[in-house]
């Protein structure tokens, strides 16, 4: 850039300058600019106040010749005529009563009932949901209130309900494409002057009696629950089956009405406070599991500045599902509805996240039956623990050969007080030998896990209600083949096949691994393990009691779980030549028997305890 180029620019610059300055009103002028705005400012308002206190004396003209109660806030809004308005997408189907401005009915359309009718999870004649708002002269219920229709299409409502000053209760909602979420938005307008200085609350009162939606009334309470999440905490619950009343000191984030795979959850983006809930357990043959309510305390603002926003999730207990509603959280939050599947303890919890929901997502994707899903997971998590069932079967297999020499030893010592001698020689001859008495409880150690997380998932496990298999028409209940009226006690009014396999083949695995562990010990313990033997026999008999009630999924489950063990200990005592394995453990013997260092840790500590108790001993004979 040239010298003339700059000087041109500042030229310029100092033109506009000087112009601005030239141009700029005094300070008398500014003066009279602000005293303009503030008399225009000043006739708004009063025209404003104006025309409200017209509406307002409009407003109860009206109502004095309609002849409604003007001396309630909304009295003018407390008459009027029910009007239901449906919001809906391709799964759900929503009604909202504009008394009340609540939605009073949902409709699941991919799910069927017993009837094979479309779920209706809730209805007006057995649900409700009121927002009560506290003013220095009366309480304000939503109930009560008969709103207006501002805004409807499929998706969006907004109703108003009007008081006779021209204030108003306002409630939107939105229904989100292909989602079981709704947006709900609760805003005063013109309400601060009615309510006490520092009052910014109102109250929330929920109820619902909640229907049995599959064939076992037990079974499915037991799966039925008032479950909510603590703020910055994890889930919890009162169930179904019992009565129960709680009232929570914590600050709660959502409510969920739950049953077995539905739930109504109601989320407080302004928390929940002051929370007291309540269970009351129903009768079987009533059709209903139990009555909840809630009652609990959020934020509203009567100015309107800060309105109330909620979301209900009205749909599915679906883990996957579940989980996606957080790309719908208002506020960006995780919030961990998928808690509504219960996955157990936090062992079970991370073995079904982690593992089981995978396979069954893969194996399911493939459009495999979900007979054939179970029957697949249970092979490969047979397969994933046959290394360590192997190994403790060889474990097993080497104490019953070396049980002969075990019966030597207890005849050498046979006196109570050479206990600690018979067990040290006893240890010894494991470790040099190169067997482990312990080895071979480990794959009950990892089986009983899987197990238990099996219990907890499959029952809750919505991919298997209604799904058929074999001679079951529903895998997420029991089977209706053999069925009576009356019930018999102890055994219900049914008997599930399932259950009965299950607990044959559990009779065939106890007696298996109880012949075997019989086979391991000396003559003495031997003895004993025939009395345990009978105890673990009952077992199965009473589970069947216990498992009749449920699900054929899980029976299955276990029974093809039980019977794939049976199988497997059966296959490994086939395989193994108890010769040979005698033979390398004498081959082991010859090795370590001039090794004084070889000793198990157990033997160890046993001669120490040994070599402690004959110095005590020799200090009381001095």
């Amino acid at each position: 850039m040239n010298r003339d180029t700059v000087i041109g620019i500042l030229l310029i610059a100092g033109v506009i300058i000087g112009f601005g300055i030239l141009n700029s009103p005094s300070q008398e002028e500014l003066e009279a600019q602000k005293a303009e705005a503030d008399e225009a400012r000043a006739k708004a308002v009063l025209a404003e106040t104006i025309k409200q206190n017209e509406a307002d004396s409009i407003a109860r003209v009206k109502a004095d010749t309609l002849g409604l109660d003007t001396t309630a806030l909304f009295g003018i809004s407390m008459h009027g005529k029910k009007e239901v308005l449906t919001l809906q997408n391709e799964l759900v189907k929503l009604n909202i009563n504009t008394c009340g401005g609540v939605v009073e009915k949902a409709v699941l359309k991919q799910f069927k009932n017993q009837e094979k009718n479309p779920v209706v999870l809730f209805d007006e004649n057995c649900s409700e949901l009121n927002f009560v708002v506290e003013t220095k002269t009366e309480n304000i219920n939503t109930k009560d209130l008969y709103f207006t229709p501002q805004v409807f299409t499929d998706s969006t409502l907004s109703l108003v309900a009007k008081g006779v000053d021209g204030s108003s209760i306002k409630i939107d909602y939105l229904l989100h494409s292909g989602s079981y979420m709704v947006d709900m938005t609760i805003c005063g307008n013109g309400l601060e002057r009615h309510f006490a200085a520092g009052n910014k609350s109102m109250l929330v009162e929920w109820n619902d009696t909640v229907a049995q939606q599959e064939r076992g009334h037990l079974f499915e309470q037991q799966r039925s629950s008032i479950t909510y999440k603590i703020k910055g905490d994890d889930t919890d619950y009162l169930r179904a089956e019992k009565a129960e009343e709680e009232e929570l000191e914590e600050t709660l984030e959502w409510v969920a009405f739950k049953n077995q795979f539905f739930s109504y959850v109601l989320i407080g983006y302004n928390d929940f406070k002051n929370v007291v809930l309540t269970t009351s357990p129903l009768e079987k043959g009533s059709g209903e599991l139990s009555y909840y309510t809630a009652r609990m305390k959020t934020s509203f603002d009567p100015s309107g500045k800060q309105p109330t926003k909620m979301q209900l999730y009205i749909g599915p207990n679906k883990y996957r599902l579940l989980q996606k509603t957080n790309l719908l959280s208002l506020d960006g939050r995780d919030l961990g509805l998928e808690e509504l599947v219960y996955l157990g303890w936090p062992l079970f919890k991370y073995i079904n996240k982690y593992i089981t929901i995978y396979l069954f997502d893969g194996l399911t994707s493939i459009g495999l039956s979900m007979g054939i899903v179970l029957l697949v997971i249970t092979l490969i998590l047979k397969l994933i623990v046959y290394p360590a069932t192997k190994k403790s079967y060889l474990s097993s297999a080497k104490m019953r050969v070396l049980r002969p020499k075990v019966e030597e030893i207890n005849k050498k010592y046979p006196n109570q007080e050479d206990a600690l001698k018979k067990q040290q020689e006893m240890m010894q001859l494991y470790s040099q030998y190169g067997a482990n008495p312990m080895g071979g409880c480990l794959p009950m150690l990892i089986q009983m896990p899987i197990w238990i997380a099996m219990y907890n998932f499959v029952p809750n496990a919505i991919e298997l209600r209604q799904q058929p298999f074999l001679w079951a028409d529903d895998l997420s209940t029991y089977e209706n083949i053999l069925t009576w009226d009356k019930d018999i006690w102890l055994i219900g009014d049914h008997l599930s096949i399932f259950c009965v396999l299950f607990c044959v083949s559990n009779l065939l695995y106890s007696w298996l691994n109880m012949r075997m562990q019989r086979d391991t010990m000396a003559m003495q313990q031997g003895g004993q393990m025939k009395m345990m033997q009978w105890m673990m026999m009952l077992m199965p008999v009473m589970f069947f009691f216990y498992f009749n009630d449920y699900g054929s999924g899980l029976n299955y489950y276990y029974f093809i779980s039980l019977f794939g063990s049976a199988v497997t200990m059966w296959f490994l005592r086939w395989r193994t030549d108890e010769a040979k394995l005698l033979a390398k453990l004498e081959e082991n013997y010859r090795k370590n028997k001039d090794n004084p260092k070889k000793m198990s840790g157990i033997a160890a500590r046993l001669k120490a305890m040994q070599e402690l108790q004959e110095k005590q001993q020799q200090m009381k004979r001095k």
